[in-house]
């Protein structure tokens, strides 16, 4: 007898940036460890869209970075973490012959912050925020309406910078493939936006994480979540979980920041156990894992 296969949507983001390549890949090796699953992907507006289809039930899993994700875990609106994806250290990419080396150098100038409806604009906001900077009134704001598009805007010099984040980031590459730098808050800076801004952590994009990339970039971030609409099932949850960690070597063999995808990531990084799927949470407890 055919098996049952259900279907479940996963929202991502606009075509060009890291959610879509992420999303494809999660769907790729899900589909492929489970063949009772299939994943497919949806191009949205990114994390601040992705969260609304979710509650509404109009798709069963989203991507969101972590700072959209703190609003509706605050008012307990159901959703729940079924896997913490990676870590996203937030940074500045600018062309290799610019003369910009710090976050003050961009200050009035044209920097692309990403497409309008991406967590990664709520990051910036709240990184330039504990510097005293807003992003409207100290630069002159750009938002795409493709994430792809903002590397082009770069190197064209049509924009100053790009802001980003995380490992393998697509627009990053490319940047850094035509000999580009990063910019990030320095130790003091930094000290300055956790005090503010408490929830984001200390993260670092190793040596060689992009083309050219010599030494470490220390910044501050957050984790993002594939996340689950309010009534996902207990099983299919568990049935997702279980698929995820058992693919964890081809997702990190297909793409570098897929390597954070693990379980014991999904425990360390949920703000509190009350808010990792049940079935996911069930998994977790199987193989070993404390909540």
């Amino acid at each position: 007898m055919a098996q049952s296969i259900t279907t479940i949507a996963l929202a991502t983001a606009t075509p060009g940036g890291g959610f879509p390549l992420y999303g494809g890949v999660v769907a790729e090796v899900v589909n492929a460890v489970d063949p009772t699953l299939r994943i497919e992907c949806r191009n949205t507006k990114g994390s601040t869209e992705n969260v609304p289809l979710l509650e509404a039930g109009a798709v069963d899993i989203g991507l969101v970075q972590g700072e959209v994700a703190i609003e509706p875990f605050a008012r307990k609106s159901g959703l729940t973490i079924l896997t913490a994806m990676y870590s996203t250290a937030g940074m500045f990419a600018v062309r290799g012959d610019a003369p910009y080396r710090c976050i003050a150098d961009l200050k009035g100038r044209p920097v692309a912050f990403g497409a309008k409806g991406s967590g990664l604009v709520i990051l910036a906001r709240y990184v330039l925020d504990g510097l005293g900077l807003d992003i409207e009134r100290d630069f002159r704001a750009i938002y795409l309406d493709r994430a792809g598009d903002g590397p082009v805007m770069v190197l064209d010099g049509h924009a100053a910078a790009l802001w980003g984040g995380g490992v393998g980031w697509p627009g990053f590459t490319r940047i850094a493939e035509a000999g580009g730098h990063f910019i990030a808050p320095d130790a003091d800076e930094a000290a300055r936006i956790r005090a503010r801004h408490p929830f984001l952590k200390p993260l670092t994009i190793a040596a060689g994480a992009y083309p050219g990339q010599d030494t470490a970039i220390r910044s501050v971030g957050s984790w993002s979540f594939i996340l689950a609409r309010p009534d996902l099932p207990d099983e299919l949850g568990y049935r997702l979980a279980r698929a995820l960690h058992r693919g964890t070597d081809m997702l990190g063999a297909k793409l570098d920041q897929a390597r954070e995808t693990t379980a014991a990531n999904t425990a360390a990084a949920a703000p509190e156990p009350g808010l990792i799927h049940p079935g996911t949470a069930r998994y977790l407890r199987e193989i070993g894992i404390a909540l």
